[in-house]
């Protein structure tokens, strides 16, 4: 690879499109470009399009040799025999399709069929309860569908054809794959019957990409890496090994950690997703993170810099304080219709500092719930990297070692998904070259270690939010 080579990372997330040019042998970013998606569960693939040909123009690609994207998980892109788009795609947080999912899981004969044909159970983020969905109540649309591809997989295609689709070029890799509900990390291999379950009938399907492997070449002759999902990206872009615990402070919270196994779990509450290394990903995905603070914020009149103020101005444990923070429902555990719950309140104890504590502290546990459940599947983290918008807040990260029980690291800021995309990239770029059997070296400096000083107290923090959480649930 030429000691100057530029390579391009695109995170086409569900915001936005933001694309990075980096050098291939350090990850030294060297330009970065940016455009908006419309807001929505549905979307238009056009928009994605057109934001990465605005985010990466001005001759933001000039001189790259190699780009990858990472895309938005889950999103259901349906394609006619001509490549055309048959219908908005339903993105991942869509909840139309709930129904389906449970009918699905029923089906195949409950959470446990699902987990060992798939390593998850699916809910209604995931691709192949969308799909049922569009068969039930777009019976006309779906008999057009001739072949079904993943937000990243589509500006892949895109990419290749100059804006076109062709349906012979199309391809994606393992770990968004895995997201979809009937590709099988544990066999690499797609489970087309459970596609039939839901759709009706087979259709064309992207092939699966090595980590290393190219797509082809855009009519410029730009090397286009596999690509990849946003959780999978963000672990590749932030130098993720095995060990590392990735906890991602965003409109919704992720925990999700690099494992040299194959997950399954029965109970739901772990996605057994492959990572972009040939590796595995298990995640568990809630709905409530970085929303839960601003919402806090607001019911007290502050911004986020007051509440992590007053937060840090409480004790642990919040005076008997403890929310419940499912603003907006919640996905993990599954409780659709579940609102938040304030328990503990005294005449002592309702001051707003207590209040923010109690909002941070709730929001963390709801994650440490998720660390509990990836410990419980083997995953033993060495250490957890804590990114996202939330992530900057002092208060989260001085809180955050003691809720985890984990010392914690705060990278810089950065746009990790993108990175990884680009870093993905160049390892494709040296694998043509004579090999690469792992990832160019791009170590992130300036982060920020908080240790764990204080186990007990973060015990008690969790035992706390569980008697909550458990009184709540069996009301």
């Amino acid at each position: 690879m030429p000691t100057d080579a530029l390579v391009a990372g695109v995170d086409s997330s569900t915001q936005s499109c933001k694309v990075v040019v980096c050098e291939a042998r350090t990850g030294r970013v060297v330009r970065e470009g940016r455009a908006a998606h419309p807001d929505g569960s549905e979307v238009h693939p056009d928009a994605w399009w057109t934001a990465l040909q605005e985010a990466s123009g001005g001759g933001l690609l000039e001189g790259v040799s190699a780009l990858a994207v990472g895309g938005q998980q889950h999103g259901m892109v349906a394609l006619d025999g001509d490549g055309a788009v048959v219908r908005d795609a339903l993105l991942w947080n869509d909840g139309r399709s709930a129904g389906a999912a449970e009918e699905l899981v029923d089906e195949l004969g409950g959470p446990g069929a699902w987990a060992s044909a798939v390593g998850s159970v699916p809910v209604a983020s995931f691709t192949v309860t969308k799909l049922r969905w569009l068969a039930e109540h777009e019976p006309e649309r779906a008999r057009r569908v001739e072949a079904v591809v993943l937000p990243h997989d589509h500006l892949t295609a895109r990419l290749l054809g100059g804006g076109r689709v062709d349906l012979g070029r199309l391809a994606t890799d393992r770990g968004d794959a895995s997201g979809t509900g009937y590709w099988s990390p544990a066999t690499g291999e797609y489970r087309e019957d459970l596609l039939e379950r839901a759709l009706g009938r087979r259709t064309a399907l992207p092939r699966v990409l090595g980590p290393a492997e190219a797509a082809g070449r855009t009519p410029d002759g730009v090397l286009v890496g596999a690509g990849t999902g946003d959780n999978m990206a963000a672990a590749l872009g932030l130098g993720a090994e095995p060990g590392d615990v990735v906890v991602s402070l965003g409109t919704s919270g992720v925990v999700s950690a690099v494992h040299d196994a194959p997950t399954a779990d029965a109970a739901g509450l772990v996605a057994g997703f492959a990572d972009a290394t040939g590796r595995f990903l298990p995640l568990v995905c809630t709905l409530n993170a970085a929303r839960v603070l601003t919402a806090t914020a607001a019911m007290l009149g502050t911004d986020l810099d007051g509440l992590s103020e007053l937060a840090l101005a409480a004790p642990p444990g919040a005076g008997g304080l403890v929310l419940l923070p499912y603003l907006d429902g919640e996905r993990t555990p599954v409780l659709p219709d579940a609102t938040g719950t304030l328990t503990g309140m005294t005449r002592a104890n309702m001051q707003p500092a207590n209040v923010a504590r109690a909002a941070v502290e709730g929001m963390l546990c709801g994650l440490a719930d998720g660390l509990e459940a990836l410990r419980a599947l083997g995953v033993q983290p060495r250490r957890v990297l804590l990114v996202g918008g939330a992530a900057r807040s002092a208060a989260v990260q001085a809180v955050a070692p003691q809720v985890l029980g984990a010392p914690v690291t705060v990278p810089p800021p950065g746009e990790y998904v993108a990175l990884g995309a680009a870093r993905q990239a160049a390892w494709a770029l040296a694998a043509q070259e004579g090999g690469a059997p792992e990832p160019p070296v791009w170590e992130p400096r300036g982060a920020v270690v908080r240790p764990l000083e204080d186990p007990a107290t973060g015990a008690g923090v969790r035992s706390r939010y569980a008697e909550a959480r458990h009184f709540v649930h069996s009301v």
